[in-house]
């Protein structure tokens, strides 16, 4: 199971806060006041559609928590069961939890609940098939900055969930020198770039790697000259990258090569078998498509 840690959790409750807010504002779920009595109980089945990878189970008894603050009822009104952690794998049927408690309270949390199932195992579940596809070659699966404002934490825990690493979390922990920064500096030395970097790092007294991206061999081989701790590969083709880790092999064995850029599921096995160590992939946050997840309510087995 992933680690799912006390900041992403924050963030998360922050986002369910805003859901709620968004489906109720001040009326409420005027649908199930009016046609469900307050006192009639259920239980409810949360049962995966299609196969793929779980994530954000671990936040169903949170959301049905703030849902029964919001309504001024006791939190263990609602109960949640899970039976099935994060980071599974899932096959159609396979039951993931299940929720018992006041019918209008589950029929008013269970879009908010499923929305956040269904996205993060989406995420989980393409993270995991771009690591299945780049098993055996030694090369790890990175996710990127190309998240939604405010799910970040989420996503990058959705990833873990697939099988995936973390890259940075954003632009303060770590150092990545891009194309943009290297024009902006009007000086074609990458390795200057580098030593820059460096320098800065060490004067906040800061000790984080330094990863310098480049389009060409040529970049490579002046990026290689100062080693950095990483080199990101930018769109660069198999037998490039290949060209690449030889490069590396020879200047600089420590430095660690990632390669990015016209990355698929149709690519990956060959990008990762090219000897790179990191392969990063924004697709696997910004384009995941939902995992069939729903609710098996008792009325419609």
């Amino acid at each position: 199971m992933a680690d799912c840690n006390s900041d992403t959790l924050t963030a998360a409750d922050a986002l369910i806060d805003l859901a709620l807010a968004e489906d109720l504002q001040q009326l409420g779920d005027l649908t199930s006041q009016a046609t469900v009595p307050a006192d009639r109980d259920a239980s409810v089945d949360v049962v995966a559609r299609e196969s793929g990878r779980l994530s954000g189970v671990v936040l169903m008894e949170r959301v049905y928590a703030a849902l029964c603050r919001r309504e001024g009822r006791d939190e263990g009104v609602v109960r949640v069961a899970v039976h099935v952690e994060d980071g599974s794998l899932l096959e159609p049927g396979t039951i993931v939890a299940t929720v018992t408690g006041p019918i209008q309270l589950l029929l008013t949390g269970e879009r908010i609940a499923l929305n956040f199932l269904i996205h993060l195992s989406g995420i989980a579940s393409k993270t995991a098939e771009f690591v299945k596809r780049s098993e055996g070659s030694g090369a790890v699966i990175l996710d990127t900055r190309k998240t939604l404002p405010g799910y970040r934490l989420l996503h990058k825990y959705a990833v873990r969930c697939g099988g995936g690493v973390n890259h940075r979390m954003g632009l303060f922990d770590g150092m990545l020198i891009k194309d943009n920064h290297l024009a902006a500096r009007g000086n074609s030395s990458v390795a200057d770039a580098v030593i820059a970097a460096r320098e800065f790092l060490a004067a906040k007294s800061l000790d984080l790697p330094v990863e310098v991206e480049v389009d060409t061999l040529e970049q490579l081989r002046d990026a290689l000259a100062a080693k950095p701790e990483i080199v990101l590969l930018d769109n660069m083709k198999p037998s490039q990258l290949q060209a690449a880790v030889a490069l590396r092999n020879d200047l600089a064995p420590e430095t660690r090569l990632e390669a990015s850029g016209g990355v698929n599921l149709e690519t990956i096995s060959c990008i990762a078998g090219t000897g790179v160590d990191r392969v990063s992939i924004g697709a696997i946050t910004h384009s995941a498509p939902a995992l069939d997840l729903g609710y098996d309510w008792p009325w419609k087995k």
